[in-house]
């Protein structure tokens, strides 16, 4: 069974109709992915033999024909908890971590009946960009395999870009979703903060993480944000709005007409490979052929971003983190004798570079001293950007520009270099540090690579963005072009 060439509506129609049955369709999917992951790398951990009794249970009882998700699987990046599915966050510190609770967004797919087929390969506690910080394994893209396949959420994207589901959850901090979502070619949509529930997330950056959807096509990804998200009384940052049916409506509505769109000079700048920008100005001229006015703007603290968020990020990751100390879960060092051996050893070795880089760099910035020109300066940039979109979002409904600067890259050419990863965020950790919903979607090809269009919206108006997006995908091909079998293109 590969996804390829299937989105959720034919799907549940067969399981619907009987034409197949949803045991049928998890043991295809777990055959295709242990055919294809041999190369792919993009699963920590498949859910084999509960997802097969589900399937049977749901076969028993009939799929019911208006829960468009029931018996389709879907996976699950491994920072978020799973009942009695090992959940590792890619890190040694939790490889043998078995959770007793789920997810809130885990429990919402399982009450309509959506089947956990497996875990999915990040970076490490989601630090890093390409999937390379995984303490066991690293994915590739599933355009071409010599390739990264973007991060944090890459085993999540380059799952759904190569076949092996329909559709994967991620989380995005900086560009999580995005990022990846762009290197291969697939839709991701990190939603607005506060519009899914974090309980349940293994946190990075409280004030920044959102859990969202990766998958191909953008009606399926706007039924999966509406299936997950909502008010959850565990986790008081998340809103009490209403949850709309993002996908009802998009055949007949979707339309950009009247729609002005603001394409900042910022995000096209220095920095920017030319065949990027050039897709992102062709993406602009199909909207002003489809009726939208499209105009440049500015967001002159743009800039300071990448920085502000290092420290704010890094800031929240190094309390976060405090958690994992070898005590009370988790790895353990062997060879201590003393309390002070417990935490010094067991984090020097639990722990993998780039998040003892983030712990010591936010602990350094929270630190006596530090506190007011590094964490406290960061907090007044991030005042400064929320209000330059907001003056931008006054007048337009959408803002557009590329997702990162280049396509994907080299495996091993940037992961020892954290300068150069971290200045790969620059068009993403914008839309964390103010709070707005941002998507990628497939806009055009560089020597055969997908390059990603970004769209960001107002607050809670994802409805926009994938009307938006729809419109876009059904006036274009990019969508419907698959990778080879092999990964290289």
């Amino acid at each position: 069974m590969t996804y390829l060439n299937q989105d959720l509506a034919d799907l549940h129609q067969a399981l619907s109709d009987k034409k197949m049955s949803a045991t049928e369709l998890t043991q295809d999917t777990l055959a295709n992915i242990k055919k294809m992951d041999s190369e792919v790398d993009a699963f920590l951990t498949l859910n084999e033999e509960a997802a097969l009794a589900q399937a049977k249970q749901l076969d028993d009882q009939g799929i019911d024909k208006d829960n468009p998700l029931a018996g389709i699987p879907v996976a699950i990046k491994d920072n978020i908890m799973t009942n009695g599915l090992r959940t590792t966050a890619a890190s040694r510190m939790l490889e043998n971590f078995t959770p007793i609770y789920s997810a809130t967004v885990v429990n919402k797919l399982a009450n309509l009946d959506a089947i956990t087929i497996g875990k999915t390969n990040m970076d490490e506690f989601a630090m890093g960009g390409s999937t390379e910080t995984s303490a066991f394994k690293t994915t590739k893209n599933a355009w071409d395999h010599t390739k990264v396949p973007g991060g944090s959420s890459g085993g999540s994207a380059a799952a759904v870009a190569s076949g092996e589901v329909l559709a994967a959850l991620g989380s995005d901090t900086g560009g999580s979703i995005r990022q990846p979502a762009a290197f291969n070619g697939v839709v991701g949509m990190k939603p607005t903060y506060g519009r899914v529930s974090r309980w349940g997330l293994i946190a990075f950056g409280s004030s920044l993480d959102q859990i969202g959807v990766l998958t191909r096509g953008v009606k399926d990804n706007a039924t999966y944000l509406s299936a997950i998200s909502g008010h959850d009384i565990h986790d008081m940052t998340s809103s009490t709005n209403d949850v709309p049916n993002f996908a009802a409506g998009l055949d007949e509505s979707a339309s950009v007409k009247g729609m002005k769109i603001g394409l900042p000079k910022e995000f096209l700048g220095d920095g920017v490979a030319e065949d990027v920008k050039q897709a992102i100005l062709n993406a602009a001229e199909t909207y002003r052929q489809l009726g939208a006015t499209v105009e440049e703007v500015s967001l002159p603290h743009n800039e300071f971003g990448v920085a502000a968020y290092y420290i704010i990020s890094s800031s929240e990751a190094s309390s976060n983190l405090q958690r994992f100390d070898g005590i009370r879960y988790g790895f353990r060092a062997d060879d201590v004798k003393t309390l002070d051996d417990v935490y010094v050893k067991t984090r020097t070795q639990g722990f993998g570079d780039e998040v003892k880089r983030r712990i010591m760099l936010g602990t350094f910035s929270l630190s006596a001293g530090f506190y007011d020109a590094y964490f406290k300066k960061a907090a007044q940039v991030r005042t400064l950007m929320i209000q330059d979109f907001k003056a931008i979002l006054k007048d337009y409904d959408m803002i557009l520009g590329p997702v990162a600067p280049t396509t994907a890259y080299d495996l091993g050419s940037e992961v020892s270099d954290p300068m150069t990863m971290y200045m790969n965020d620059i068009l993403t950790v914008p839309v964390n540090l103010v709070g707005l919903p941002g998507m990628s979607v497939p806009a055009g090809f560089s020597q055969g690579l997908p390059v990603g269009m970004q769209l960001i919206g107002r607050p809670f108006d994802e409805g926009t963005l994938y009307k938006a997006a729809y419109t876009f995908e059904q006036n274009t091909d990019f969508h419907l072009k698959t990778p080879k079998v092999g990964g290289q293109n």
